[in-house]
């Protein structure tokens, strides 16, 4: 007999990330999720035990979110998130969902089809698709939290050669707070642990509470701990070791929306 709450509950934080991703918002992502769930326990044939467990599960995901319709905005929606399904209206059709599949959750082509019940060769050409209308559609200033001088530069680099100017780079929460007041970015990318022992978490709520609304990226070694659905928890999440890739593509996307709740480090 298949252990479905086992091997579902591994899948599941990545799960949320993916959906988190693609909604925009913890709260709509982990609706999305949850639906997943409800899909399964009412009839398991729906999970395919002949894929692997991740694929499986995104699978049953990606049949409920295409029979949800194209995003709406919710009542009280900022100017932001108007804006920014104005512009997913304009995109592709199913581009953004294999563009996090393949570049976030590290699915290969033939994996990503799977999910999508495509051919892999139109999967990739989504994904080639997504990534030139999404990097070329919305640019802006961006803010690096980020103590490793290595991992900082890189960061600075892949933002800077996709056209967004960077604003500055904070080792420090006081470093960050005192850069955002210098310049008023249009995204945060920040690390969770930073060099004095302070929160990259704590330095972008103080951001946000003198800034408001703000797209944020976390990236973090252990992402499993940010994506429980327990709290108030990031939308937009990078695991480390990164590629080029996967910050790419969590750019592109965050800069879509604006994932500011406050979140409890």
């Amino acid at each position: 007999m298949t252990d479905f709450g086992g091997i579902i509950g591994q899948e599941l934080p990545y799960l949320r990330r993916y959906a988190r991703a693609l909604t925009g918002s913890q709260q709509s992502g982990d609706a999305f999720a949850a639906a997943t769930l409800e899909a399964i326990l009412a009839d398991n044939s729906v999970f395919r035990t002949d894929l692997a467990p991740r694929t499986a599960l995104f699978r049953v995901f990606h049949a409920i979110w295409s029979s949800a319709g194209a995003p709406v905005a919710e009542q009280g929606a900022d100017t932001l998130e108007r804006r920014a399904l104005v512009h997913l209206r304009g995109l592709t059709r199913n581009t953004r969902e294999a563009l996090l599949l393949h570049t976030i959750e590290d699915l290969g082509f033939a994996q990503v089809g799977e999910v999508m019940d495509i051919p892999p060769a139109e999967a990739e050409a989504l994904v080639n698709i997504a990534l030139r209308e999404m990097e070329g559609s919305v640019l802006g200033s961006v803010t690096v939290i980020e103590d490793e001088t290595i991992i900082a530069l890189d960061l600075q680099s892949i933002v800077g050669a996709m056209g967004h100017r960077v604003t500055g780079i904070a080792r420090t929460r006081d470093e960050a707070r005192a850069l955002g007041r210098k310049a008023r970015p249009d995204l945060v990318l920040s690390d969770i642990q930073l060099a004095d022992g302070s929160s990259g978490i704590d330095a972008v709520n103080d951001l946000l509470s003198e800034l408001g609304a703000v797209p944020v990226i976390f990236i973090t070694a252990f992402p499993e701990r940010l994506l429980t659905g327990e709290r108030p928890e990031p939308a937009f999440l990078i695991s480390k070791p990164y590629s080029e890739e996967q910050v790419r593509s969590a750019v592109s996307q965050a800069m879509f929306f604006a994932s500011t709740e406050t979140l409890v480090g």
